[in-house]
This record gives structure tokens, C-alpha cells and sequence, in this order.
């Protein structure tokens, strides 16, 4: 069982975007998938609850601060969106699952100081870790001065920067329905597709 966990210490920055899509993602390739919502807000869990029967199924996972992180058996997959100010103890027990960690920020000052402080914090909890760490740029409008302080920023981390995923509201517009990228016709979103194949194929190798 593989665990793909998307974290990061500040709220919105997309994690639930990148969580859910990723599970979709997934889906769509015929594995069986579970979707763990450890954010108080249950975005995620939300979402589970009205994803249309016609698409491929993703199985949720009831978490909360009592739970332990032991998915259930007969499970090929577990993405596991997290709440922002993970760390400490919360952190250990997701670094305990030995998952692959994608990190989304977007292009601004404080999502740059919160990714350096979390991966900081990666690299002390043990170096293993940050070599199946990624980073992944969401909502970034190409040619502008934010996206090119925010490749700056990344290529002084020791993690990648496996995309960059664009500003559009593609994927608010399919989240409200329980879609993702992977479960309209290609055409619709072929742009997007097409930014997200570094990041499947990293998730593939990490």
C-alpha cells in the first residue's frame, strides 16, 4: 500500500485541490483508493460525499485527533489531506505511514515562509523523508513577477518543484460537483492534464 500525504503548515493553499485530484487521479488508473480527511474543516470528506456513482470510486476514511493512522486493509492507495499546522506528534504519526509528501504552495511571501519553516521540520524529523518530497506550485499565472519569485524561492530547497499548476477555475468548478480533472472528457481540461504529467509520473518514481 502506497501513502501520498498533501501537507502543508498554512491554510489555503490548495491542499484539498491537490488531495482530491490526486485520488481521482488514482481512480481513473484502476487502483482502490482511500481518501483520509485529517483537516477540521472535512473539505475532502465534503467532496466524497457528493462525487456522482458514474465515476470511479473513492473510499473515504473517517479520521480525527483520537483516531490512529492505520488504514484498513484491501486499500491500494491512501491520499491523506491534512490541516493546516501539522506538526509535532500529528506530524510524526503521518511520517510514521512512510508516504510520499507533496507540499502545495502558491506564489506568495507567506506561503514561501511557511513551506521553508514545514520542510525544515521534514528535514529534521529525518532525512529519508525529503527525498519523497515534491512541491507543487498552485494557482500560478505564468510570466509574472510572483511565479518567477517562487521558482527562485524553490531552487534554494533541497525538495523539487515537480509542476506548477495554473490559475483557472476548472477546478472549482468540477470540485463542486465531486469531479476531478480525470473524470470529464480530456478536451474540457487539456491544459491542466497536461501540467499534471510531471506530477503523476514523480508519484510513479518517489
Amino acid at each position: 500500500m502506497r501513502v501520498i500525504v498533501v501537507a502543508n503548515p498554512k491554510g489555503g493553499v490548495g491542499k484539498s485541490t491537490l488531495a482530491t485530484n490526486v485520488a481521482g487521479w488514482l481512480a481513473h488508473q484502476g487502483q482502490h483508493v482511500m481518501l483520509g480527511d485529517l483537516d477540521r474543516q472535512h473539505s475532502s470528506r465534503q467532496w466524497l460525499g457528493i462525487r456522482p456513482a458514474t465515476v470511479p470510486v473513492i473510499q473515504g476514511w473517517d479520521l480525527s485527533d483520537g483516531d490512529k493512522l492505520k488504514p484498513p486493509k484491501g486499500v491500494s492507495h491512501v491520499v491523506i489531506d491534512t490541516p493546516a499546522g501539522l506538526r509535532g506528534k500529528r506530524l510524526a504519526a503521518v511520517l510514521a505511514l512512510d508516504p510520499v509528501v507533496l507540499v502545495p504552495l502558491q506564489a506568495s511571501l507567506f506561503d514561501m515562509q511557511a513551506t521553508h519553516a514545514f520542510i525544515d521540520e521534514l528535514a529534521q524529523a529525518g532525512q529519508g523523508h525529503l527525498k519523497r518530497t515534491g512541491l507543487v506550485g498552485m494557482r500560478v499565472k505564468d510570466h509574472t513577477i510572483a511565479a518567477d519569485r517562487l521558482t527562485e524561492f524553490v531552487s534554494g530547497l533541497p525538495v523539487p518543484l515537480v509542476t506548477q499548476l495554473r490559475d483557472t477555475q476548472n477546478y472549482i468548478h468540477l470540485a463542486a460537483h465531486g469531479l476531478t480533472l480525470w473524470d470529464v472528457a480530456p478536451g474540457r481540461v487539456e491544459r491542466d492534464r497536461a501540467q499534471w504529467a510531471p506530477l503523476t509520473r514523480w508519484i510513479c518514481d518517489a
